[in-house]
């Protein structure tokens, strides 16, 4: 994904319910009124329809539904900023579908996303973490400095050259399964 100049689309991908937390996403956009962004949600919108119902409407968000195959690749193409802002996660694997892309991330700092993230081989952050009350301070940073884009979206574009393809990841796994699958000799 080339990246705008002004850095201002940001893309949030995953299910809109309260785990995944759209909702902060939502109130730091709304807590930048003097900042041009736009803001695609793309994920289903019927797992949790009170939390969907419940979220404030800004004309600078827009919720797509599930995309897949070249309209979800065309969401990426189009994003400047991951933005995921989750109360809980696993890994992340969104964060690893954008740095795929060269795409810099900003997330909560929790679970697994300190891992999908990863560094550069630099040993640069390829996005930030932050704690929820920061999403806001983070995107006024990422909308207003130039400089931090152009950083953040270098680091991002050395991480996906470190990112392993799916068919080494399966043998690994593959790997792992036979091993622990093997009966073991008695007293082991």
């Amino acid at each position: 994904a080339p990246g705008s100049p002004a850095g201002d689309r940001l893309l949030c991908v995953g299910a809109v319910t309260r785990v995944k937390g759209q909702d902060r996403l939502v109130a730091a956009v709304a807590e930048l009124p003097d900042l041009a962004c736009r803001c695609l949600c793309v994920g289903p919108l019927d797992r949790d329809p009170a939390f969907v119902a419940g979220l404030p409407r800004l004309d600078r968000v827009r919720y797509a539904g599930p995309l897949t195959g070249r309209r979800l690749a065309a969401a990426y193409a189009a994003a400047d900023l991951l933005v995921l802002p989750s109360r809980t996660e696993a890994y992340g694997m969104v964060v690893t579908e954008a740095l795929a892309r060269g795409i810099p991330v900003l997330a909560t700092a929790v679970g697994g996303v300190t891992e999908a993230l990863g560094r550069a081989p630099d040993g640069s952050l390829p996005g930030m973490l932050v704690e929820p009350a920061g999403l806001a301070a983070a995107l006024r940073c990422w909308l207003t400095d130039p400089g931090l884009r152009a950083q953040l979206r270098a680091s991002a574009q050395g991480r996906r050259d470190t990112l392993g393809s799916w068919t080494i990841t399966a043998r690994r796994v593959a790997a792992v399964l036979a091993e622990v699958s093997q009966p073991h000799p008695a007293g082991r």
